[in-house]
C-alpha cells in the first residue's frame, strides 16, 4: 500500500550440507542426486544475487500469456527467485511470499526472507515479482519515473498528472496491455509459477496488499494451498487506495493523544494539534523558503504546503518508531526549519520508490478500487481529512485507466478451513487489528495476533520470524511460542522523543 516503508530484515546464517553453492545449484538444475522429494523443475534456474540478501539464490523465468483469453497473443516472463531449503531432503512445499504496494517487487521483501532461516531449513522460500514490476515485465512510462526525493516532496506537480500522461503513455506505445494487469491475473501468474517449479501444495506469506493476493489465490486454488500467513491483512472489500485515508488520520490522532498523555512529551510540546493549526496557517500563505538538502548541504528553494506536511506525517506513521519523531519534526517545522521532517519522509519516499512501480499501482487499484467509490460518500470523508486534496489527487489519478471486470466475487470474504496465521499491529495505520478480525471470521481454522506497539508488517520485529517458522513447520498454531506471543500482546508504542536528540 502507498508510504509502506520496506520491513527491515537480519540476514541469515545457513549451514549447509553441500561444499558450495554452485553445487547446489547444479543438484537443483538436474533434479537427481539431491534425494527423493527434490521438485522436478519445468525451467532452468540458475544462480543469482538478490539486493539486501546475503547468500546466494537460484533465479528463473516463467512464461505466461499477458491476456489468458487469448493464449496465442504476447507472452510475458514472470521472474522467480527460490532461495532453496538446506537440507538435501527439504519438505515438498515451499513458502511462496507476496509483496505488498500494489506495484511492489520481491526485493522488498529479501531482508524478510533471509530472516526466516528457520523456514529455509526444511523447504525453498520463494519470491515472485508480480507482473508489472521488478524483473516481471515491468510497465515503464516516463511520467512516472522514479524522481529525486527532494524534487518529489518539493514540486507541486500533481500525481493525477503524472498517472494521466502515464496511461497515455502505454497506450500510444502498445508494448502493454494495462487492463491485464490484475490481482486476479497475478494469482494465475503464481499458480503457473507453482507448476513450472513442481510443487504440489505450497505455503504463501502475504503483507499488506500482498494479503489480497494470498486471501484470492486460496480462493481460487484452495486444493494446493497448505497454510497462509497474512500479515497486515487487507479484507477483500477494503479499498486499498481510499479506506486508508480515514484509518492514516486517526493514526496521527493517536501520535499526538499519546503525547498528550506522556508527561516528557507534553512539557516539551504541549498542544501537537496547535501547532498543526499553526503550521497551516503559516503555510497559506505560500511563501518560499530555504531548506537544506539532507543528502548534500545544498541550499534548496521551495514552496512548501501543508498537504505535504501531512503527506509527510502519514509516511511516518507507519512505524513507530518514525511516528515517535512527530512532535518534535513539528516543532521545528513551526519555527521555520522544515529539514528534519523533510529528511525523515525522504527517507521513507526514496524507500518506496525503488521497490513500487508507480504504474502497476495504478493499473490494480484503478481497476479494482476506483469503481466501487462514489461521490457522495467521498464527499462525507473528505470534510473528517486534514488534507483533502491528497485524497482528490488520488482519486483522479485513476481518470483514463482500464477498468476491466473482476470475477462475481472479487470482493466477498473468503471463506476456508485452511490454517491462517494472522498478524497484526496495533498501531497500524492502514490495516489495522480490525480488518484482521474481520478476514478471520471467515477463516474457520485461523488465529489472529495483535502486536500491540507495533506498526504496519509485524513479521521481521523480535520474535516473529520464529513464529512464523513454527507456524509453517506444523501447519497449524500448536507450537507457537508462548514467549513470542507474550511479548507480542505486551508490547507498547515506543517513548516519544521530547527533543530530536533525546527520549525520555
Amino acid at each position: 500500500m502507498p508510504h509502506w516503508p520496506n520491513a527491515a530484515g537480519r540476514a541469515m546464517t545457513c549451514v549447509r550440507t553441500i561444499a558450495s553453492a554452485a553445487a547446489l545449484g547444479a543438484c537443483l538444475a538436474l533434479v537427481t542426486a539431491c534425494g527423493s522429494k527434490a521438485p522436478v523443475r519445468q525451467i532452468a534456474l540458475t544462480e543469482c544475487r538478490v539486493p539486501k540478501l546475503a547468500t546466494a539464490a537460484q533465479c528463473g523465468k516463467v512464461e505466461v500469456p499477458e491476456n489468458r483469453g487469448q493464449p496465442a497473443g504476447p507472452a510475458l516472463a514472470i521472474a522467480v527467485v527460490v532461495l532453496p531449503a538446506a537440507t538435501l531432503s527439504p519438505q515438498p512445499d515451499p513458502l511462496i511470499m507476496l509483496p505488498g504496494g500494489p506495484g511492489q517487487s520481491s526485493d522488498a521483501l529479501a531482508p524478510l526472507a533471509g530472516a526466516l532461516g528457520g523456514v529455509r531449513r526444511n523447504r525453498d522460500i520463494v519470491l515472485i515479482d508480480p507482473r508489472g514490476t521488478g524483473k516481471s515485465a515491468p510497465l515503464r512510462c516516463a511520467a512516472l519515473a522514479p524522481r529525486d526525493a527532494f524534487d518529489e516532496m518539493a514540486e507541486e506537480q500533481t500525481i493525477a498528472i503524472a498517472a494521466q500522461r502515464c496511461i497515455g503513455e502505454l497506450r500510444a506505445s502498445g508494448d502493454a496491455d494495462p487492463a491485464q494487469y490484475t490481482t486476479s491475473a497475478v494469482v494465475a501468474d503464481i499458480d503457473a509459477v507453482r507448476i513450472a517449479l513442481g510443487y504440489d501444495r505450497i505455503n504463501l506469506w502475504g503483507g499488506s496488499y500482498g494479503t489480497r493476493v494470498a486471501q484470492e489465490y486460496l480462493r481460487r486454488y484452495p486444493q494446493h494451498v497448505r497454510s497462509v500467513v497474512l500479515d497486515g491483512a487487507a479484507p477483500p472489500a477494503m479499498r486499498i487506495g481510499f479506506d486508508p485515508w480515514l484509518s492514516r488520520d486517526a493514526a496521527l490522532d493517536q501520535v499526538i493523544a499519546a503525547c498528550g498523555a506522556s508527561p516528557a512529551c507534553r512539557q516539551a510540546y504541549p498542544d501537537v494539534e496547535a501547532t498543526l493549526a499553526r503550521i497551516r496557517a503559516d503555510l497559506a500563505r505560500a511563501r518560499t523558503i530555504t531548506v537544506a538538502d539532507p543528502r548534500t548541504g545544498a541550499q534548496r528553494m521551495f514552496k512548501p504546503s501543508f498537504d505535504m506536511v501531512i503527506g509527510a506525517l502519514q509516511g511516518l506513521v507507519y512505524a513507530p518508531e518514525s511516528a515517535s519523531l512527530i512532535p518534535a519534526l513539528l516543532a521545528r517545522a513551526e519555527a521555520g526549519d522544515y529539514a528534519p521532517l523533510i529528511a525523515a519522509a525522504m527517507l521513507l519516499n526514496d524507500d518506496v520508490a525503488k521497490t513500487v512501480n508507480l504504474a502497476l499501482h495504478f493499473a490494480v487499484s484503478c481497476a479494482e478500487d476506483a469503481p466501487r467509490i462514489n461521490a457522495a460518500e467521498t464527499n462525507r470523508m473528505l470534510a473528517r481529512l486534514r488534507a483533502p486534496e491528497l485524497v482528490r489527487r488520488d482519486l483522479a489519478a485513476c481518470d483514463g485507466w482500464p477498468r476491466p471486470p473482476v470475477p462475481a466475487d472479487f470482493y466477498a470474504p473468503v471463506v476456508s478451513d485452511k490454517p491462517v496465521l494472522i498478524l497484526s499491529g496495533g498501531l497500524d495505520p492502514v490495516t489495522p487489528p480490525g480488518a484482521g478480525e474481520e478476514v478471520a471470521r471467515t477463516l474457520s481454522h485461523s488465529r489472529h495476533i495483535v502486536a500491540t506497539g507495533y506498526g504496519h508488517i509485524v513479521s521481521p520485529h523480535a520474535c516473529a520470524p520464529r513464529l512464523i517458522e513454527k507456524f509453517v513447520e506444523d501447519a497449524g498454531f500448536a507450537t507457537l511460542p508462548s514467549s513470542c506471543l507474550g511479548h507480542f500482546s505486551a508490547s507498547a508504542r515506543p517513548p516519544l522523543y521530547s527533543s530530536v536528540l533525546e527520549a525520555r
